[in-house]
């Protein structure tokens, strides 16, 4: 009795199996799954892509949440850093897109070197980075104190800057 219940339990597992993969809805393989977190995906900084484990890449924060490409997911921007082994510190800022499945990442804007960021929020579908910057005369050791507002905004997938 025992080795017939076994038996159509393996034929059953079996069978299932194999229902799943003739109708695709085998799971996927691990690298094809989105991430859940969005601290876990990839983001292209200058062309490359880049994962917040890479290097000198880290997560600095001041997220903003939203519906960036307007799919009814609720969205992520948030802040990046590099530092390139230099005395710099650079800023971007990147979008994580949520979907059915995990997130997906953006690319990263540019912001400056040595900033002082201040908020991300998101109004009337644009983001607002919102940061203190310096003259453009003055050195890069002078203390950041001239307020710059980026607007930025989900465009096919790509965080691009908004016109104005």
């Amino acid at each position: 009795m025992n080795k017939t219940v076994i038996a159509i339990f393996i034929i059953l597992f079996a069978g299932f199996g194999f229902y799943l993969w003739q109708t695709g809805r085998a799971p996927k393989k691990t690298a094809e799954i989105a991430a859940v977190d969005f601290k876990d995906i990839s983001y292209k900084l200058d062309g490359r892509g880049v994962n917040l484990t890479d290097g000198g890449i880290k997560y600095f924060g001041n997220e903003a949440k939203g519906d960036f490409d307007g799919d009814g997911l609720e969205d992520i921007a948030f802040l990046l850093t590099y530092e390139g082994g230099g005395s710099g510190t650079f800023f971007y800022v990147a979008a994580a897109l949520k979907t059915t499945a995990g997130y997906s990442g953006t690319n990263a804007i540019l912001l400056g070197d040595r900033i002082s960021p201040e908020t991300t929020e998101f109004r009337d579908g644009e983001i607002i980075v919102n940061y203190a910057d310096r003259k453009p005369s003055e050195p890069m050791t002078a203390r950041p104190s001239v307020g710059v507002s980026r607007y930025l905004k989900v465009e096919g997938g790509a965080l691009v800057e908004a016109k104005r």
